[in-house]
């Protein structure tokens, strides 16, 4: 297996890791969306498994901009960086609203239910996950999908027609994670679902073609321009010329 190859295989696995551990978190959250602290036995491991796989969903969407920054960079430097970027932008947010999730458990086993003030509290805190996740995992996909959608489409290395899913869904995303901030939007709503679905699509499918089938072996890594090389009278011989 050639490097290049354990890249794509690095990459896609994290990418999977994203799906299978972003998705069950909010439903594990969901007795704590519906009452901070009237809440069942076993309720408070449930919310520290979602805790437990935001935080997986997270390292695993920085891991996959590490693992692809040494390639896509050749393409374009600044936008591989980014795309590092905001991907740990994405994780220090999700982090921040497990943290939120497991203060609410921790004001719960404190005798929370007992307290009017600590009821307020909660109901912050369940905020600071709603607000958490508008921002975090719907919003900063399509800031992902913008520059990764470019670099991939540059470079080929998968075909084309995923980046550019990518490409036109980040705009539809976020326009309805803007609606969602300004109050016009609601988050199960259709115009939610819609402008989910090409990232979704897009996410999952370089996921499982990068796992699969690595990275595609006409792909134009080595598109960007030649380094130049500066001798001391500051004339410029390109490299390899």
């Amino acid at each position: 297996m050639t490097s290049l190859r354990k890249t794509a295989l690095v990459a896609g696995v994290l990418y999977l890791i994203t799906f299978i551990a972003g998705i069950p978190p909010s439903f594990l959250y969901e007795p704590v969306f519906k009452d901070p602290f009237v809440v069942g036995a076993g309720v408070d491991t449930q919310v520290a498994i979602g805790a437990l796989l935001d935080m997986a969903t997270g390292m695993a969407g920085i891991g996959t901009a590490v693992a692809l920054y040494s390639v896509v960079k050749l393409q374009h430097e600044g936008a591989a960086l980014g795309f590092v970027t905001t991907r740990v932008m994405e994780a220090a947010v999700i982090f921040v609203s497990l943290v939120s999730m497991l203060a609410v458990v921790t004001l719960r086993q404190g005798g929370g239910a007992s307290d009017p003030g600590a009821v307020a509290i909660g109901e912050t805190l369940v905020g600071i996950r709603n607000w958490g996740h508008a921002f975090g995992p719907g919003m900063m996909p399509a800031f992902n999908a913008l520059l990764l959608g470019y670099l991939m489409y540059r470079s080929g290395l998968v075909p084309r027609w995923m980046p550019t899913l990518g490409l036109i869904g980040a705009p539809l995303l976020f326009s309805s994670s803007i609606g969602t901030v300004l109050g016009i939007n609601h988050p199960m709503s259709l115009w939610t679902g819609i402008a989910t679905i090409p990232i979704f699509v897009w996410e999952l499918s370089i996921g499982l073609y990068m796992t699969f089938r690595g990275f595609k072996p006409a792909a134009r890594l080595l598109a960007a321009p030649p380094r130049e090389v500066y001798t001391a009278d500051a004339s410029a011989t390109p490299v390899g010329a």
